[in-house]
């Protein structure tokens, strides 16, 4: 059976046959699959905030709580106009394969509510925030589900929503949610944590293809928070970054680009593409650069079967979620480009949001070098798994990933007895 990855039928099916057929694959129960094909738990609650205007507005809130077998519910909380219960859904589905991939005790977990922050003040973003909470109350907790960060949410965000909780059960719990500020329980190393797993993820993907960071070619679509310090730490160690862009268009100079300069020209003009120094080009046409890797950091569907034939990059470390179709990513295979998939190149964030609820249940707090070192010690031990596993089976890595994921949740069910052989 052909192994799809994501494309046309959208995040939730395609996640759905990505796991069903690992099920089939590996020769699991079917019941594992009737355990993962849907969310254990799917809350939609109506928040009323109480706007600056003096206005009561509504909002949709989800949360979805996709498996717990391996742990208490982990993932990210995302306020954005276009949430959508199936988005909530696959995005739970894929916490649950990142955790199992990379190894941390947590089951998948996804949250959201529709809205602009874009067109609220912070007054209104905080009401909503703790509103958030106060709905969500009876189904999560430290030992039950840890919400974190993700689209047009932040570490002030957490804080509130730590507060919130807190002022609820009546002491703090800092452990309630990770991505917090350091003052309230957050973990040294956290923001750059995706950015930095990424980066351990090309040095390993770069040394079995024989090739040295000094002087490696590389391009980063997206300079958000992931791309901005993956770029950085990419720079420091002596690759040349070529290309960057963001939703406003790209900069390319052939020699490398400056990246600090880069980053502070972002905060001050909004988008690195009116860069002085550099050829302005399109996010279409920084895919298809001759690189030696390049790194999808910005939105899903980017790499498709329009762009993959022209894609000379020798790897992609895919730091976005779902950026390349199934199409594209059967020719990209074909053409011998070793993928580094989602679930496994961007869990950095994961891992650190886990080390950040170890050192708040125990109140025992982590250097910046303890917490980078044991980040680089799993990210390596999660990329030997499944380089190894898809040298011995003779399959990609996203098929790896997926398999050794699925094999992971599956054995503990089994071991619980949710499913019997």
């Amino acid at each position: 059976m052909k192994f799809k990855g994501v494309g046309k039928m959208g995040i939730l099916e395609e996640t759905k046959g990505l796991v069903e057929n690992s099920i089939q694959e590996l020769g699991l129960p079917k019941a594992v699959f009737e355990h993962l094909k849907e969310p254990q738990r799917l809350m939609i609650v109506n928040i009323p905030v109480r706007l600056d205007s003096g206005e009561v507005k509504s909002f949709i809130g989800y949360r979805a709580q996709h498996c717990n077998v391996l742990g208490p519910f982990k993932g990210g909380i995302r306020f954005h106009p276009q949430v959508t219960i199936d988005e909530v859904k696959a995005l739970s589905m894929w916490m649950s394969l990142k955790c199992a991939v990379v190894e941390v005790p947590y089951g998948g977990g996804k949250g959201g509510v529709v809205c602009n922050p874009k067109e609220m003040s912070e007054d209104e973003i905080e009401r909503l925030s703790r509103g958030y909470i106060r709905s969500m109350l009876k189904i999560i907790g430290p030992e039950q589900d840890i919400p974190a960060p993700d689209v047009y949410t932040n570490p002030q965000i957490m804080a509130w929503m730590a507060d919130e909780y807190s002022s609820a059960k009546g002491h703090n719990e800092w452990g309630i949610v990770t991505g917090k500020p350091l003052i309230v329980g957050g973990s040294l190393g956290r923001l750059e944590a995706t950015s930095r797993g990424c980066y351990f993820v090309v040095e390993d993907a770069i040394e079995k293809l024989g090739l040295s960071m000094q002087g490696l070619k590389v391009a980063i679509q997206g300079f958000g928070n992931v791309g901005s310090y993956a770029a950085k730490l990419l720079a420091d160690a002596g690759a040349k970054v070529i290309a960057v862009s963001d939703s406003g268009g790209g900069i390319y100079h052939e020699d490398g680009l400056p990246v600090d300069k880069l980053m502070e020209h972002k905060v001050k003009e909004g988008t690195v593409s009116s860069y002085p120094q550099g050829k302005r080009i399109s996010n279409e046409e920084l895919l298809i650069l001759e690189c030696d890797v390049l790194v999808p950091a910005a939105l899903e569907n980017q790499l498709t079967s329009n762009n993959a034939p022209n894609v000379k990059a020798k790897i992609i470390v895919e730091a976005a979620n779902g950026p390349t179709t199934a199409e594209a990513d059967s020719i990209l295979t074909d053409k011998g480009i070793l993928i580094c998939p989602d679930i496994l190149a961007n869990a950095g964030g994961v891992v650190v949001s886990y080390f950040e609820w170890v050192q708040d249940l125990e109140s025992f707090y982590w250097s910046e070098e303890q917490v980078n070192s044991r980040l680089q010690l799993k990210m390596a031990d999660a990329f030997r798994r499944v380089y190894d596993f898809c040298q011995r089976q003779e399959v990609p890595m996203r098929k790896a990933a997926y398999m050794l994921a699925v094999k992971r949740l599956g054995e503990g069910m089994l071991t619980r007895g949710w499913v019997k052989k």
